[in-house]
């Protein structure tokens, strides 16, 4: 089922005033796009996105108050019509046409305004909305910002991600969660992991219980958010697998619709866990920045192998 924001959830984010219509502050939000109905002015709706929260600013409302008085009574009427129509925002604290009231109080759409000039208002409208209607899902695993480096360690339970999350705390990373990471993915693809509020900055440690990172590493040890970038799944050793050993076979996992690099970390006794997710977290920095020690590695074996063939020649 898609996600919906309210229009009064926007109102209170924002301060909007209400000018009319506050049963229509119950509407759905289905789609962060926005739009500014010019031509809806100049009497063309072939293509209007009536499911989109509309905005008439200064442009708008200067030509129409250039229309005859008919004109301007018809206009209000189709672009107040649909039902889909979440709400009308006037910006620049600009007076409100009596049209669009008579309109909007006939058809229940709730009329807004704000003092924020068009561009801004639409631009923090888009951030705000694109963030509440991103697709999302809640995943098992701990997130850990190591170097900059958003790394969600998942694995089966008692596997050991909390502890090796307490470790890399100590080794001056963040902690940002624990047990249960809410990701959102936003227009570009990209994830962004976060606590949920009931647990956020808490750590579960076996043998000692929950733990506030924040009230006992400080500040600095804990953050709220942070994009994943490397998935470092855990799993018992198991001696009949074969594990990749130079690392050129680069593996992916899914997380809604975003391929995400995969780190598949065997656990056997006397592994330091948050050391390896360190190096992890630094050679995933060095591919980026288009270092890739394995390809190197293997060029230069060709290198040498070649060369040997040459001597026997």
């Amino acid at each position: 089922m898609p996600k919906k924001v309210k229009v009064a959830d926007m109102v209170k984010q924002f301060q909007l005033e209400v000018i009319s219509g506050e049963n229509g502050l119950k509407r759905p939000i289905m789609t962060a796009d926005l739009y500014r109905p010019g031509l809806e002015m100049a009497g063309y709706y072939a293509f209007h996105p009536k499911d989109r929260v509309q905005i008439l600013g200064k442009t708008e409302l200067t030509f129409f108050e250039g229309l005859s008085s008919e004109d301007r009574q018809e206009r209000m009427n189709r672009l107040c019509a649909p039902e889909e129509t979440p709400c009308i925002i006037v910006s620049r604290g600009l007076d409100v046409p009596i049209e669009l009231l008579s309109a909007a109080h006939e058809s229940g759409i709730a009329v807004l305004r704000t003092q924020m000039a068009t561009t801004i208002l639409a631009s923090r409208l888009t951030g705000f909305l694109e963030n509440r209607l991103a697709p999302s899902t809640t995943i098992h695993g701990v997130l850990v910002d190591v170097y900059g480096i958003g790394m969600l360690i998942s694995g089966t339970s008692g596997i050991g991600k909390s502890e090796t999350a307490l470790e890399l705390v100590k080794r001056g990373h963040r902690l940002v969660a624990d047990d249960a990471v809410e990701i959102r993915q936003t227009a570009d693809h990209t994830l962004i992991g976060n606590a949920p509020e009931l647990i956020r900055y808490l750590l579960e440690i076996r043998g000692i219980g929950i733990i506030n990172v924040m009230t006992l590493f400080g500040a600095g040890a804990v953050r709220t958010s942070k994009k994943i970038s490397v998935v470092c799944k855990l799993e018992n050793w198991q001696q009949d697998k074969q594990y990749d050993r130079l690392g050129l076979d680069e593996e992916t996992t899914r997380i809604i619709d975003t391929d995400v690099p995969l780190v598949t970390i065997p656990v056997r006794p006397g592994r330091n866990l948050a050391v390896i997710i360190e190096v992890a977290a630094m050679n995933y920095r060095l591919k980026r920045m288009g270092y890739n020690a394995a390809l190197q590695f293997t060029n230069k074996l060709t290198e040498s192998l070649n060369d040997d063939m040459d001597d026997l020649d």
